[in-house]
């Protein structure tokens, strides 16, 4: 049955009819769901988040041609497992912006430089993307990042320190600063 899905995930992409590929990703918080399109990876969904609601949103937002290809996503995969074993700092992976835009993708991006080991506040991300008293907004673009970890957004904390929000759930977040040295 695998051979056979990995075959028309082949031959789907040949024919030009794979738009979006996903894969699982087994992790130390659960499983994760990753999606790329050509472009480069446009979602990770967390162990708490429901895959096929992701799935759903893919192909209503970026196209309908979803498809479990696997090999689509072995660097992604490689990378993040690289990550969580504390021997990858930095992603090299593209990213695929699709899904985020306007103020959100701006704050997006703004994580997205945030160096490994270290944290930056809400009000910073505000401030980079260009409106510093759009505080709560920020926090909800770090809410809504469609691509979590590898778009460090477990790397933006309260200006009082305090941990915040995270869509993985607040040990993750608090496992992922202790994973790069930050508590």
């Amino acid at each position: 049955m695998k051979a056979s899905l990995q075959h028309l995930a082949e031959r789907a992409d040949a024919e030009g009819l794979l738009d979006v590929a996903y894969a699982n990703l087994d992790s130390p918080f659960g499983p994760l769901l990753l999606a790329a399109t050509p472009r480069g990876l446009v979602r990770v969904n967390l162990p708490n988040q429901d895959a096929e609601q992701a799935l759903g949103e893919l192909a209503a937002r970026v196209s309908p041609r979803v498809l479990e290809a696997p090999a689509k996503l072995d660097e992604a995969r490689r990378e993040l497992d690289l990550y969580f074993n504390g021997k990858l700092t930095e992603f090299e992976l593209p990213i695929d912006w699709q899904l985020t835009g306007g103020f959100r993708g701006k704050v997006q991006r703004a994580i997205n430089r945030i160096p490994y080991g270290q944290t930056r506040t809400y009000t910073e991300m505000a401030r980079r993307a260009g409106n510093e008293r759009a505080v709560r907004a920020a926090g909800t673009a770090c809410g809504s990042n469609p691509i979590p970890i590898v778009v460090p957004c477990h790397r933006v904390l309260r200006q009082s320190g305090g941990l915040g929000g995270y869509g993985g759930g607040l040990p993750m977040k608090e496992a992922l600063l202790k994973l790069e040295g930050v508590l």
